[in-house]
């Protein structure tokens, strides 16, 4: 399903995606917390919304990644454990995505993000 962007939209996206970009880079990770809503407010479902933000956070994270192992900041062996895992999980992740509702996404996803925020805080 594609949608007609019209200036507005896009404006908002490129604004929204230089946020989030920092966000990112500043954090090394966390932006698709951020691009989801946006997708959300903008008219995406949330299952569209989810595959999307994927995609953005693809460049955003190879860019960051780039910059963390210029500054000696990644330990290559995290890197390629959590990376394996981080692809099976991934794969089950966007077979898991077709299976649920909208309702149940939405749900899903305040969940991780509020529980992510807690435990932030402690």
């Amino acid at each position: 399903m594609q949608q007609i962007l019209n200036t507005k939209k896009v404006i908002i996206l490129i604004i929204s995606g230089i946020f989030v970009g920092a966000i990112n880079g500043f954090f090394g990770g966390g932006g698709g917390m951020i691009v989801v809503p946006i997708l959300l407010l903008l008219g995406l479902n949330n299952q569209h919304a989810q595959a999307t933000a994927i995609l953005i956070m693809l460049p955003i994270s190879i860019a960051s990644a780039i910059v963390y192992y210029t500054f000696g900041f990644i330990e290559l062996y995290s890197v390629l454990y959590t990376g394996i895992g981080s692809v099976a999980g991934g794969v089950v992740g966007a077979l898991l995505l077709k299976k649920l509702s909208n309702k149940a996404l939405k749900f899903v996803f305040a969940i991780v993000v509020m529980a992510v925020g807690i435990r932030m805080l402690f």
